[in-house]
């Protein structure tokens, strides 16, 4: 155990000193506001206050962990070797600015809190973020910065014993569209039909007379290549079904289908399913509730997972009401137009609601990329996706975190806009796992 000295032991500190010791470091810690304990512990220890108690490691500690809810701060972003950072101590010491203020900066996603301009959909988006503007969202500075820590304590203390954790993997798989043409409403199949007749895309129209007569299988159902890729490369795979009710932004199969009931009660044999809150779910707690009974209901067991649909979620709404309904786990934390670290992290972390300064129990799961990020977004080929997954990847693995990625069902079809897509996933899981 290290022992932590600080002139105030806060909400803030806890969290976040446990978070980077505790979680990435794998280190126990403890924490002291009285000096003489200080002084006389004989294990390792730090303190992290305004000045030096004496020669002991020493942080100088930036005023954040110590104040309550937001204020526009001033940050400055600096280089330690050759890693950004920013809450300079100005201090000729071996760590040259607060780690914890800047990485809790960063993990509460502090800025989400101040005023920005948000996109068409009502989200934050990557380019108003602190990571995009100084180009070090594709790189996991918190866990980077703590790995750095960790071989500066090992220096100051070499006689303590240190665990080191492993590189994991988790791939997660939207379901926004189960079928593109198999158990759909008479209506939305003749309206899609005359629809696609009218614009001349007349291998829509073949290919959904062809589904629907069932000369053909449907393009999206890819669920077995998708079960049978995480047998073959023992992937940890988590489904996220959307199962809200028709809208503009939600056209999935009815959740009332039978079809996709069995569909969705089949996946839960072979892989964990969560809920794809739909587009009105953002601050709507009533319908988030209507839709987690409704996937419960389908599936005989308590929701513990949820990404919400396009990412959509405001802080900290979205995620007050998953905790009212005692949902655990939250894997939105990303970006649509960008693939990198939205809170800068590739590990696991609890929220942190800067509105209540407490952390709750809801743990955030950080993805690093998405499918239609690549491709609609990004404009990339499939060969330049899977440079920039290996890059990614890298990254994580480099620090031993969690790398996750997103990707739907529809990506694997080879059909309309992912023709030529089909392989990346399956080339992305060999990299991924290697």
């Amino acid at each position: 155990m290290i022992l932590i000295y600080t002139h105030k032991i806060t909400p803030r500190v806890r969290y976040i000193f446990k978070h980077i010791f505790t979680r990435v470091l794998l280190i126990s810690v403890d924490f002291t506001s009285k000096i003489e304990e200080f002084v006389a512990h004989n294990g390792p220890k730090l303190s992290y206050t305004k000045a030096s108690l004496g020669n002991e490691f020493f942080i100088k500690s930036n005023d954040l962990l110590f104040e309550q809810g937001v204020s526009d701060l001033d940050i400055n972003i600096q280089k330690w070797e050759d890693v950004p950072c920013f809450f300079a101590t100005n201090l000729k010491e071996v760590i040259p600015f607060d780690i914890f203020a800047a990485s809790f900066y960063l993990i509460s996603r502090y800025e989400e809190y101040l005023p920005h301009v948000k996109d068409i959909h009502v989200r934050f988006t990557a380019e108003e973020s602190m990571a995009f503007k100084n180009n070090f969202l594709e790189k996991p500075v918190v866990d980077i910065w703590a790995y750095k820590f960790l071989r500066i304590l090992k220096e100051k203390f070499p006689d303590y014993s240190y665990k080191t954790r492993e590189y994991n993997y988790i791939s997660t798989i939207d379901i926004d569209n189960a079928f593109a043409y198999k158990h759909k409403s008479l209506v939305r199949t003749i309206g899609g039909f005359f629809n696609d007749l009218l614009k001349f895309k007349l291998l829509e129209t073949w290919n959904r007379f062809a589904v629907v007569w069932k000369l053909k299988s449907d393009p999206f159902d890819t669920f077995d290549k998708i079960l049978r890729l995480k047998k073959e490369y023992n992937v940890k795979t988590v489904f996220f079904f959307l199962i809200g009710d028709y809208s503009t932004f939600d056209t999935n199969v009815s959740a009332s289908k039978t079809k996709y009931k069995l569909l969705i009660k089949e996946m839960v044999d072979y892989a964990r399913v969560g809920l794809h809150p739909s587009y009105f779910t953002m601050k709507n707690v009533a319908l988030l509730k209507k839709e987690k009974e409704r996937l419960e209901n389908i599936t005989n067991m308590p929701v513990r997972s949820s990404r919400q649909h396009y990412l959509r979620f405001s802080l900290p709404e979205t995620y007050q009401h998953l905790i009212d309904l005692e949902v655990e786990e939250d894997y939105s934390m990303g970006y649509a137009s960008n693939v990198g670290f939205r809170a800068s992290t590739c590990t696991p972390f609890y929220f942190y609601d800067l509105d209540f300064e407490i952390q709750t129990p809801l743990k955030i799961f950080p993805f690093a990329l998405m499918d239609t990020t690549l491709n609609d977004y990004m404009k990339l080929t499939p060969k330049q996706s899977l440079g920039r997954i290996r890059d990614l990847k890298n990254e994580v693995k480099a620090v031993n975190g969690t790398f996750i990625t997103l990707f739907h069902n529809e990506s694997l079809s080879n059909y309309l806009r992912w023709k030529g897509w089909k392989r990346l996933y399956e080339s992305m899981l060999k990299i991924a796992t290697s």
